[in-house]
């Protein structure tokens, strides 16, 4: 018997240190570099520094008007509550997952109003007593001893899958910090881009009375006047899909806000109101792993997953539990701790599975398996983020000579412009110049507001792929 259980514990301590203790994923991580100054010649230059990354980053672009609207979004998105919410379950159900590891205790109390045979042996001391009331009161307590942690793994997981929703909740709130703060750019990009298409439709249209006038005097003929309505109405044509946009981008701001569609918006900062910040964040690679919540969260589940696999394994072993139970019985109520009436029991047991079938062992490599998706999902976690960094430094970068040359080309073309209309009071150009010169002037225009604005969003971008920390509770 002796060397059965020596047997049976040698077993079971050789499959608990079969537990996974190699909770690494190998994530590659790029070499640190510190990226080139930002310095176009037409705009602000921007500098990296390893300087902490404020919770609060949207205030760089120094509008008051911004940062009210984050408030709200972050006080009322829908997103952000429901992730909220599911924090909050995760917590309750970790302090269950805690609680059931502690002994339990428990009260009873029973009243029985019985009538019996004569033919059998009553409960009672008076045999002669056929009808009678039983009064019990107990206490139970049962504690299951934790030899093998998988009581405490599940505790693990349980905080595990807290702390993935409490990573989840950040993300959530700065993906909406960043939504909102890129669809207020957009929009009022936007709006800059309906300024200039009006305003090229008022160059146009000018541009068409002065020939209606020289059509008058017979200097030029029908033909130039037809061509210049053509594009006074390629012109109009142009504006009501930027309203269209400039209003769709109301609606996500709204909704970010937690607002309905058409309900009316606080006031929103027009373009020139964003100031671009001078100093972005360092990124390292070790500090992106470490603070941005998708890759904290995806950390979070590998845990919870090697935790999950040591409960899988304990399964397999011994369980012991203890309980015990003390009470009280009599036929009135006041006698049941009397002497004689008050009663005890001690269990202790033990159970080893023998024969499930497989089933428990199929269990252990299924959470094998999960643990193994697990690493891969932090891994490709971590690779995401290094990716989402590169497509913002590389968007700066670009992003700076393009607004180099669409500063360039919106000068030299508002003065090919006024150029052509000079010639064109003085009757001395033709209807091609005027629609180049036009055409020219409203892209450019356009262009350049595109380029300011790609600015600030790839500035956004940046700010939200080095983990762009937004302050949530604990």
């Amino acid at each position: 018997m002796s060397r059965a259980l020596a047997l049976l514990l040698a077993c079971t301590t050789a499959a608990c240190a079969a537990g996974p203790h190699d909770l690494d994923a190998h994530a590659p991580l790029p070499p640190a570099a510190t990226p080139a100054p930002i310095a176009p010649a037409a705009g602000t230059a921007q500098t990296f520094t390893a300087a902490p990354l404020r919770v609060d980053w949207w205030t760089a672009f120094a509008s008051p008007q911004l940062d009210a609207l984050v408030a709200e979004a972050l006080a009322h998105n829908n997103d952000i509550a429901s992730a909220d919410a599911s924090l909050r379950q995760a917590r309750e159900l970790a302090g269950a997952a805690a609680g059931a590891a502690l002994p339990q205790v428990d009260a009873g109390y029973q009243a029985e109003r019985a009538r019996v045979s004569n033919a059998l042996s009553p409960p009672v001391a008076d045999q002669n007593q056929e009808l009678y009331t039983l009064h019990t009161a107990q206490v139970n307590v049962s504690y299951g001893l934790d030899l093998f942690g998988g009581t405490r793994s599940r505790v693990r997981s349980a905080r595990a899958a807290a702390e993935v929703q409490r990573q989840r909740l950040g993300a959530a709130r700065t993906t909406v910090v960043a939504n909102l703060v890129q669809a207020v750019i957009q929009r009022a990009a936007l709006a800059d881009q309906v300024e200039a298409a009006k305003t090229a439709v008022a160059v146009n249209r000018d541009i068409l009375d002065s020939l209606l006038r020289r059509q008058q005097l017979g200097a030029i003929g029908a033909a130039d006047v037809a061509t210049q309505q053509t594009a006074l109405a390629t012109a109009e044509g142009a504006l009501p899909p930027l309203i269209r946009q400039e209003a769709h981008q109301r609606v996500v701001i709204a909704t970010l806000l937690g607002r309905p569609a058409g309900d009316t918006l606080p006031p929103l900062p027009a373009l020139a109101a964003l100031t671009l910040p001078g100093a972005l964040p360092l990124v390292l690679p070790s500090d992106l792993v470490a603070r941005r919540p998708d890759v904290l969260a995806a950390r979070a589940q590998l845990e919870g997953a090697g935790a999950d696999v040591r409960t899988a394994i304990a399964a397999r072993l011994p369980s012991i539990t203890l309980s015990a139970n003390a009470g009280g019985s009599a036929q009135r109520f006041g006698d049941m701790f009397k002497d004689g009436n008050p009663f005890w029991t001690l269990i202790g047991g033990i159970t080893q599975p023998i024969f499930h079938a497989g089933a428990l062992r199929h269990q252990q490599h299924a959470a094998e398996a999960a643990l193994d998706g697990a690493k891969a999902a932090y891994r490709s976690a971590v690779l995401q983020a290094f990716g989402d960094v590169s497509d913002a430094l590389t968007g700066l970068a670009t992003d700076a000579n393009a607004l180099d040359a669409a500063t360039r080309a919106a000068d030299a073309s508002g003065r090919a412009l006024t150029y052509v209309r000079r010639q064109l009071a003085l009757g001395d150009v033709g209807t091609l110049a005027l629609l180049n010169a036009t055409a020219a002037d409203a892209q450019a225009r356009a262009q350049l507001v595109q380029a300011r604005a790609a600015r600030l969003s790839d500035t956004v971008a940046l700010f939200q792929a080095s983990g762009g920390p937004v302050a949530t509770p604990r």
